[in-house]
């Protein structure tokens, strides 16, 4: 029998959403956005499997089980990937520790839940593009069009900062320092700040665009649209596609390829490791939290020079393999 003093489980989520995410975490509207997906994929999920509306879902409702079968279906049949199903249960972790604190009576269920592993996947090798590839990009918009002019500076940035494509589009005029040491303020994930160093020729070409603006411009996006509002992402997305469609013409490697601006982001950041910058300069360059995430370029790295060893492999070389001298150090080898 439930207490009949805690919080019911709709009442829960609306503080968990406004108390605890709003107030107490100051979490980005990117995330709770991230969270309000979860809870709206899992409620109609319950409602399916246990007939109960979301009004009318308890908190014990939640049990190990459901949350399983829901994991399961996330991967089955709506087809998300292994990263996507993993992120899914972690928002609902974090509500079930905020829960456990607000309904005792409700805490072996949650223990049980929050005893769901996630699940293991294979990191993919991390696509990137060479720098004359990269170079091909950036001088592929027209710069006798306005548009032209404005991609030239949204993709120079993007290469030179590394930053992900909303952080870019994000950024205002009065977010960049030409003076001295040129910068620019990006405004990242969770509400965090970092300011990213210029290159010389990224430098100059801002402080081209800047002057096309004009004095009004100021407070205003660095990268507007047509209508002087902020790009979308979509959009930044659609201007990249030309890009690299009108680079292919005259570069084969790039011809029928589909480039995200994450690869841009991921080349930034293989391009800093590979000229020699430390993998903890290259984490606050990015903006990552834990410098754990910004290793797997150097995983990547490895890799890649791993095969160009074995391209270099004489072709009548053949590469020994070791054999264990002893059946048990066979089966301990193998474990």
């Amino acid at each position: 029998m439930g207490d009949r003093s805690a919080p019911s489980f709709a009442a829960l989520v609306q503080r968990f959403f406004v108390v605890h995410l709003g107030q107490h975490r100051a979490v980005s509207p990117q995330t709770i956005a991230a969270y309000r997906d979860t809870f709206r994929l899992l409620l109609a999920f319950a409602e399916t499997s246990i007939g109960k509306t979301p009004s009318a879902v308890a908190l014990t409702d939640l049990n190990a089980q459901l949350l399983l079968d829901f994991l399961d279906h996330l991967e089955k049949v709506r087809g998300n990937s292994v990263r996507s199903r993993n992120a899914r249960l972690a928002g609902l972790r974090t509500f079930l520790k905020y829960a456990g604190h607000h309904d005792l009576s409700a805490l072996g269920i949650i223990e049980q839940a929050l005893a769901i592993p996630m699940k293991r996947a294979d990191r993919p090798l991390i696509g990137f593009l060479t720098r004359s590839e990269i170079r091909a990009i950036l001088n592929a918009p027209d710069d006798k069009t306005w548009a032209g002019q404005r991609d030239r500076v949204l993709f120079s940035l993007m290469y030179n900062t590394g930053a992900r494509v909303s952080e870019i589009i994000g950024v205002r005029c009065c977010d960049v320092v030409l003076d001295g040491q040129a910068a620019v303020h990006l405004h990242g994930k969770g509400r965090k700040e970092r300011c990213v160093p210029l290159w010389r020729p990224t430098a100059a070409l801002v402080r081209r665009w800047q002057r096309s603006l004009g004095a009004n411009a100021e407070d205003g996006f660095l990268l507007p649209n047509r209508a002087g509002g902020k790009m979308t992402r979509a959009n930044a997305t659609q201007r990249l596609d030309l890009a690299v469609a009108a680079a292919g013409r005259h570069l084969p490697s790039l011809a029928g390829r589909s480039i995200s601006p994450h690869v841009i982001r991921h080349t930034t950041a293989m391009h800093l490791l590979q000229s020699g910058v430390d993998i903890t300069v290259i984490a606050l360059w990015l903006g990552h939290e834990d410098t754990a995430t910004t290793h797997m370029y150097v995983e990547a790295d490895l890799s890649m020079k791993e095969l160009a060893l074995a391209k270099l492999q004489p072709q009548e070389a053949k590469i020994g393999r070791y054999r264990p001298p002893d059946q048990l150090i066979r089966f301990l080898e193998a474990l």
